[in-house]
């Protein structure tokens, strides 16, 4: 893993006292001091951004921050806007950035810290997400793609307990709904590693890469025509265990990591008033006055506002995870994202009568991105149906927010202590 590793320099630049304000400004005279974004490449500038510590100023130094308070971000954002630097494509890269960076952090080993990370950041190596399977439905504990290990000559089961990362695990199974997959270098994994333990604590989680010989990627094509995801068979994949993330059979606990990060990114963040699909169809109603019903308005109006409590609920999100608390709340963003954009794209359809029934052609696409108010009412139309499965679906996340959320009593689980190979499928 020596490709890409970020500069010892940095490394060594570790900080004696709390970073504040201040501090974090002078490093950013110095980054566009030595590396002008009108003359630097914008890849070199990125990496310098990198070193510098200023990708995401809350992570450790030399991983790409200051182990400044994350909400000093802003300011360096805001700076850099301002002096015309790139950024990273954020949206491209998202399940990088925000699924796989965060665990990495908490669960990586500084190898693969130092390896893995700068390249994400910066967007020379794409992720995704191999953890859905066709077999488990919406349970994503019952997953069957499983990972035998395979000791290094001289080495057993014992060696790997205690630690030491020798041999490598061999990985069999199909995972399905997976973003980026066609696009990707590296993806995490999470996979059966022990069929007699109960279904949550027999997981282990990995990463993959994927250029690996038995990954194999076929585009999935949706509603919309489009083929935004793939299903990835992988047949005797091989991993080395330097590519584990967490101890043996603790995969569930590492994936719940990754998956309260998904939502958070899903469902929160700060975005401006009248900002995606609420704001696609208040223009539709200013502009078609003619199209116009008490009916159309009363709904328009009650979602709106709904939109708008969403819209501070998310800022309210983005502050927690600001403090590295992402929480269960995120679940509950996710489902009000999601029904309040199949609402919005169904009244947005009904105004736009005839013209919104619409659809330009059923080409098969392969997008880099989903822009949810790209194209025209009947494309968001088709696509909002997917947000309530995306991401974890509807039901499961009403479970989430039931149980962890307001405290509620849990349903019952038959299958809670029974091994994973003894349930019915």
């Amino acid at each position: 893993m020596s490709r890409a590793e970020t500069s010892p320099e940095a490394a060594d630049a570790a900080p004696t006292e709390p970073v504040d304000a201040a501090e974090v400004r002078r490093a950013v005279r110095q980054l566009l001091a030595t590396h002008d974004p009108t003359t630097t490449a914008r890849i070199d500038f990125l990496r310098a951004q990198f070193d510098a510590g200023l990708a995401w100023v809350h992570y450790p130094v030399g991983l790409g921050g200051l182990g400044a308070p994350r909400a000093l971000q802003s300011l360096v954002t805001a700076e850099l806007a301002a002096a015309g630097a790139p950024d990273n494509d954020p949206r491209r890269i998202g399940i990088g950035l925000g699924m796989a960076a965060p665990t990495i952090l908490h669960y990586g080993t500084e190898e693969q810290q130092r390896r893995l990370l700068r390249p994400l950041w910066t967007g020379e190596e794409v992720w995704c997400q191999l953890f859905s399977e066709p077999g488990a439905g919406s349970d994503l504990a019952a997953l069957g793609t499983r990972a035998v290990y395979v000791p290094a000559p001289g080495g057993d089961r014992d060696t790997l307990a205690d630690g030491a990362r020798a041999g490598e695990w061999i990985v069999d199974g199909q995972k399905v709904w997976t973003s980026q997959a066609h696009l990707a270098r590296w993806a995490i994994l999470i996979a059966r590693t022990d069929p007699d333990l109960p279904k949550h604590r027999g997981i282990t989680y990995f990463i993959c890469d994927m250029t690996d010989p038995g990954v194999e990627v076929r585009p999935l094509r949706q509603l919309t025509g489009e083929a935004e995801f793939n299903e990835v068979f992988l047949t005797g994949v091989r991993i080395p265990d330097d590519r584990r993330l967490g101890a043996v059979g603790e995969g569930w606990r590492v994936a719940q990591t990754t998956l309260m990060n998904e939502r958070v990114a899903i469902g929160g963040g700060s975005v401006p008033r009248e900002h995606g699909m609420i704001g696609v169809a208040a223009r539709a109603w200013r502009d078609h006055p003619e199209l116009r019903t008490h009916d159309l308005h009363q709904r328009l109006l009650r979602l709106w506002v709904e939109a708008e409590a969403a819209r501070y609920a998310g800022q309210r999100l983005g502050q927690q995870l600001a403090v590295g608390q992402p929480g269960p709340e995120g679940s509950a963003m996710k489902l009000a994202f999601a029904r309040l954009n199949q609402e919005i794209s169904g009244l947005e359809v009904e105004l736009m009568g005839e013209a919104g029934l619409a659809y330009d052609d059923w080409t098969m696409r392969r997008p880099d991105l989903v822009d949810f108010t790209a194209r025209e009412a009947g494309y968001r139309y088709l696509r909002a149906r997917g947000n309530s499965i995306e991401g974890g679906t509807s039901e499961i996340l009403l479970n989430i927010v039931a149980e962890r959320v307001l405290g509620l009593p849990p349903e019952p689980r038959a299958d809670k202590d029974a091994a994973w190979k003894d349930l019915p499928r």
